[in-house]
This record gives C-alpha cells, structure tokens and sequence, in this order.
C-alpha cells in the first residue's frame, strides 16, 4: 500500500493570522510620485497626491507648491492663487524662508494688478539674489547647474518686470521713471548673465521704443549669436516668434527666415509663423523692387510668389484651426489682394501633396489598419 498524503489542516477564522496593515506611503515617496505625475502633465492624480500629503502634513511647502501647479494647469486659477499665496507672507502658515517660485506664480496670476506683479517679481528677485551668492560662495567660481538655473531664474524675474513696465494696457509706461527703471533692470539681468538671449532681446524692444535702432540691432545680433547655438535647447516658440518680429522691424530678414524655418521644423501648423514668413517675403520683395528688381539673387517676382503661397497657408491654417487673432487674417487678406493685383498667382498643388492623388482617409479595415481608399 502506497503512502498516505497528510491532510493539510484547514485553520478556522478563529485561527487564521491577523491581516498586516498595509505600510503607508512616506511623504518623500508621495511627492516624489507626484512630481513624477506633473511632469507627465497627470495634473488631476497629481493634485490628489499633493492633496493626500497634505493630510499628512499639513505645512509641507514642496507638497503646497506642486498642488498649485496642479491646480494652475487645470484651470483652477483662484484655489492654485490661494495655494501660492500660503507660502509666502502675510499668510500665517508661510515658511521662514519662502519659495521664490511662489512669488514668480504669484506675479505671472496678477495681470490685473501690475503693481501687486511688481512687488511678487522683486520678492522672487531677492530671494533669489541670496541663493546665488550662496552658490558662489560655495562653488569658488565653478558655476554649477543649479547657479544657472538661479540665474536663468533672475532674468526671467528681471525681464518680466520690464514687460509690466512697457506694456500698453498699464499706466506704468507712462511713468516719468518707466524708461529708466526698465534700463536698469535689463543692465542687471546683463551683469548676473550677459549673453542671456532672452534680456538682450527684451533689451532690443527698449532701445526700439525708444527709436535707437542701432543700438536694438546690436542687441538683437548678440541675442542670436547666442542662441543660433542653443539647440536643442531654442528659447519656446512664442519668443523666438517675438524675436523675428524684431528683425522684421529693422529690416533683418535673413536672420528673421532662419528662425522662422527653424520654428516651422518643429511645428509646421503654426498660424504665426506663416504670416510672418509672408510678411517677409513681401517686405523683401518691396525691396528688391526698389533697388533694381532683386534682393540676395532673388528678383522681386520670386520673392512675391514665396509671400503669396506663404500667405495662402496661413489663411487656410487660421480658418482650420478657428484661430483667436483676427488682425492677422486681416492683414493676411489684405496682403494677397495687394499681390493679386500685381499679378502674382497661388502655386498649384502638386499631385501627391496635400491630398493630390489620396482621398480623405476615413476608415480602417478588420485589423485596425487604416485604410487608403
């Protein structure tokens, strides 16, 4: 006879072990799994995250921070002011030393109080002077990533208090002191960086209002020597496309089609960037008109043709995409009726682009795989 298997003994309800309670997160693994969700623009799971740490500890600054950032993104402008505003005074609960980030978001939300903006930017300013003069300290002259972050931070701070100061929709241009005060916050921005491209470029603005083209020129040069060099890491879309406006402005237009191509290398779709290539094309080809047809070996009629197909783009791309800025179709319009009436015609479509030969893809077969009828 074989070998009996022993039963396994069954352990009633009575008998079985306790359950072990589950080990909570620590609050370094939460904000380090919310951080992680922001910078994969998880906004919602994130706020919940920032939120559960909260409960945790109440007056934990980074946990504050990331919940407003959270909330900024997703709309919920007035809850992610009132979070910023708990991290710096006169808020009872502000940390001793508060994040200058808190104060740069804060400026960024108080576009209806300029004054309010100010005041935030020379808080983050401040605060930020003192980290850098510890980083120096600290590096014996080696700058490290985190001083240029500090500095790149500065600028930012510096240049966006000259954007309050020239912009039109407040009294502060108007000021007596406005052109000064701008001058000498740019003059700082230079001394902590002085190749930074973004307060050489704001810079060239200052000396355009102040009609010093020379001397914007010189500005807008250096700017983009510097950043001609930065890729990949090119300043965003919306300042590049500021930045060609300014060459456009004085008349720059080679550098002003190099940027552009580059902005339509990484987002081909852009409303902006096709009227500002036709507007150079036609600018150019005005020229080339009145100095004997031709501008860089280019006759006026090419250039003219460049502008027209440019242009067209940019009027099918505005209808497409429902875009906000009206001006700009209307100068758009306006620019193709002036080449219209000179002569100069749409290029046709080639077969094969733009749905030459294809029809609208509006399938897929059994598999998934989309069909091309």
């Amino acid at each position: 006879m074989g070998r009996t298997k022993p039963k396994k003994k069954v352990l009633s309800k009575a008998q079985q072990p306790p359950n072990v309670a589950k080990e909570e997160p620590s609050i370094s693994a939460l904000l380090e799994k919310a951080q992680t969700l922001i910078v994969q623009c998880d906004y919602e799971l994130a706020s919940k995250f920032a939120q559960r740490i909260l409960q945790k500890d109440s007056s934990n600054v980074e946990a504050k921070e990331m919940l407003g950032v959270a909330l900024l993104e997703t709309g919920e402008i007035e809850q992610a002011k009132q979070a910023f505003q708990s991290l710096v005074p006169p808020s009872p609960n502000a940390p001793a030393v508060p994040p200058p980030s808190a104060y740069l978001y804060l400026a960024q939300l108080s576009e209806n109080d300029p004054r309010a903006a100010l005041d935030y930017y020379k808080s983050a300013v401040n605060l930020l002077m003192g980290q850098l003069k510890g980083k120096e300290k600290a590096a014996d002259g080696n700058g490290s990533d985190d001083e240029l972050e500090i500095k790149s931070n500065i600028v930012r701070a510096l240049v966006g208090q000259v954007e309050i100061w020239m912009d039109p929709q407040y009294d502060l241009c108007f000021e007596p002191e406005a052109e000064r005060t701008c001058e000498d916050l740019l003059n700082l921005a230079l001394q902590i960086d002085p190749n930074n491209p973004e307060a050489l470029q704001t810079f060239a603005s200052v000396k355009m209002s102040q009609q010093k083209p020379e001397e914007a020129k010189q500005c807008l040069e250096q700017a983009w020597s510097v950043w001609k060099d930065y890729d990949p890491k090119l300043p965003p879309i919306p300042t590049r496309l500021n930045l060609v406006k300014l060459f456009i402005e004085l008349a720059l237009y080679t550098p002003a089609l190099l940027v552009l191509h580059g902005i339509m290398s990484s987002d081909d779709q852009d409303v902006e960037a096709w009227y500002l290539e036709g507007w150079c094309f036609y600018l150019m080809s005005e020229q080339a008109k009145e100095s004997g047809g031709t501008y860089d070996e280019l006759t006026w009629e090419e250039l003219a043709k460049d502008s027209r197909d440019c242009l067209e783009t940019c009027q099918v791309l505005h209808r497409n995409q429902d875009h906000p800025d009206k001006p700009i179709l209307e100068h758009v319009q306006e620019l193709i009726s002036n080449l219209e009436a000179l002569g100069i015609k749409p290029s046709p479509v080639d077969e094969g682009e733009d749905g030459g030969d294809w029809e609208e893809v509006d399938s897929e077969d059994d598999d998934g795989d989309i069909e091309m009828q």
